[in-house]
């Protein structure tokens, strides 16, 4: 199983070199904006709210970071979901830090110099070059308070990846031959911990959205914990109603084996 991720800036060109390394590879090729539709879908989140929450950072008083936990979980499931049908190329703002528990991930950031980034905008949605201007600004911004906020990190940090290709200075077909070389060495082929790591996470996603899906445990201060079909629930809900309904809920998820619940009572939540 490969698994690759693109992290794209807006209109740096990202989209273009899944697309390649799809048609390279074989590999089925998912954006961001396909898993948002599937995670809205399947979780029964509005898909406008899941995006909102998942570009704006909120104001003061809305940073607790619950909610925006559990959606971000939602996301990771569908994306692991699919990965675990075999090899994927995945194109997205975070996709490496959606991800950032599986280490057999490949990790990549495609750049651009800001006028090409200017000239793909005008180009592609027609707009002019003020407005491109301001639009790529606005989404850079946005992205990068985002994985601030929910992270502690910052998204262009070239730490955060194993390779960044500036498509300023080298063709995609030269971008994408290297990707696909480098996915190829060692440290990129699953290991029986980093597969047991995948289904962990996998699992733990799983049961997130589970949680988040039923009204009644939509607590924003649960946490899950999943290790081998044994998963931990800790945190706080509203009620006892909530309380007693988890088992229930998370026992109908696929591949849970046993069921640790260590919430308590308390009024950190809000939805």
């Amino acid at each position: 199983m490969g698994i690759i991720t693109v992290s794209r800036g807006s209109f740096a060109g990202g989209r273009a070199i899944a697309e390649k390394l799809q048609q390279t590879l074989g590999y089925p090729s998912l954006s961001r904006e396909q898993v948002l539709t599937q995670a809205a879908q399947e979780y029964g989140i509005l898909e406008s709210e899941l995006s909102k929450s998942l570009n704006e950072v909120p104001s003061f008083w809305q940073q607790a970071s619950g909610k925006r936990l559990a959606y971000v979980k939602c996301v990771t499931a569908v994306l692991l979901d699919h990965a675990s049908q075999g090899n994927l190329v995945y194109h997205g703002n975070v996709g490496h830090l959606l991800l950032s528990g599986v280490p057999h991930v490949l990790r990549v950031r495609v750049v651009a110099d800001m006028e090409y980034r200017i000239r793909a905008a005008m180009a592609q949605v027609n707009l002019s070059r003020d407005a491109a201007i301001a639009h790529i600004r606005r989404v850079d911004e946005e992205r990068s308070r985002w994985a601030r906020l929910l992270y502690g990190v910052d998204w262009e940090d070239p730490t955060q990846y194993h390779l960044t290709v500036n498509l300023g200075l080298v063709s995609a077909a030269s971008a994408c031959e290297t990707i696909v070389r480098l996915a190829a060495m060692p440290e990129f082929v699953p290991t029986a911990e980093g597969q047991r790591e995948y289904d962990d996470l996998r699992l733990s996603c799983r049961v997130w959205g589970s949680l988040a899906r039923n009204p009644g445990t939509r607590s924003a201060s649960l946490r899950v914990q999943a290790k081998s079909g044994e998963v931990v629930i800790s945190g706080s809900v509203p009620s006892t109603q909530a309380l007693e309904l988890i088992p229930r809920v998370v026992s109908e998820v696929p591949g849970v084996q046993s069921i640790k619940v260590e919430a308590g009572m308390g009024t950190d939540w809000y939805w």
